[in-house]
């Protein structure tokens, strides 16, 4: 496998009679090989080699495009019995499992692989629950929801898309989410959440906060109370309620002490793929610009 070594971000190889024990029987216990049997004056093998291609760069990560020349590698072709161009095989683990000849419909195509490669969605999920249990639920965010936004009926990314947005403050958010859970999907990861739910509510519900709480509703044009508030929400986790209250602040004086800084921080911390932060973002700029 020297020239996958050399080059480990090559997803289309020509295949000879020196390269094919390495590409077929080798490459194919780690990669699924997808090998296009063509010749030059083939015209259908025309057509289609540009969508195998394309699939090539789209599922590099999982798929060799191997490309069998049978005019020149006449020996290869034999080895396959080709009695028809263009085919297409599929092979995992150095044996034949798939394929078809003649030219296919591009979604055709993408059914047929879909039966040996992992779907995005179970691949973002993957990477969540990696992230997850490194603790970077920031990283594991985005994963969760783009699996979600792939299969809303996703209950695993649901589960996931909860407990990060928990853990990263946007527990509003999480209460919201976890109300929209069916009935027949309650096990026990819900309860677990509702448990956190309840855990970062009480943990946000400090002396400190009641009593810079109170102090906002007695002067509510006290901007500085505001965003010490802000601030100890914050770091309870409570980004959905420190937001707000910081946004309010800027609306009403842009540039009063801090609380720029202190908003894009906030912002800024935020997990790429968080609701709030794209929304917050947007505002503060609206602001600004």
């Amino acid at each position: 496998m020297d020239n996958l070594v050399a080059n480990p971000a090559a997803t289309i190889v020509d295949i000879t009679i020196e390269n094919f024990q390495q590409i077929i029987v080798e490459a194919s216990q780690e990669k699924l090989v997808l090998i296009d049997f063509w010749a030059d004056w083939c015209e259908p093998c025309k057509d289609l080699m540009p969508i195998l291609e394309k699939l090539a760069g789209e599922y590099a990560q999982h798929m060799i495009l191997a490309k069998v020349d049978c005019e020149a590698q006449q020996e290869v072709a034999g080895q396959f019995g080709i009695r028809s161009l263009p085919t297409v095989m599929v092979v995992q683990n150095g044996q034949p499992v798939d394929g078809f000849a003649g030219v296919q419909p591009e979604a055709q195509i993408r059914e047929m692989l879909a039966k040996y490669l992992p779907s995005p969605e179970t691949e973002h999920l993957a990477a969540a629950g990696k992230a997850i249990q490194a603790g970077d639920y920031a990283s594991a965010l985005p994963e969760a929801k783009q699996a979600l936004e792939i299969n809303a009926d996703n209950i695993d990314a649901k589960y996931m898309l909860i407990d990060c947005y928990i853990e990263t403050g946007s527990v509003s958010q999480a209460k919201t989410a976890l109300e929209e859970i069916k009935l027949v999907d309650q096990d026990a990861r819900y309860q677990t959440l509702v448990g956190k739910v309840e855990l970062a509510e009480q943990a946000a519900d400090t002396p400190e906060i009641r009593n810079l709480q109170a102090a906002v509703k007695e002067n509510p044009d006290d901007l500085q109370l505001k965003v010490d508030l802000a601030i100890q929400l914050h770091q309870a986790n409570k980004a959905d309620e420190a937001l707000p209250l910081l946004f309010g602040v800027l609306k009403q004086e842009l540039s009063f002490g801090d609380a720029r800084k202190v908003m894009l921080d906030m912002i800024g911390a935020l997990a790429d793929g968080d609701p709030l932060k794209s929304e917050f973002r947007r505002k503060v700029y609206g602001l600004l610009y």
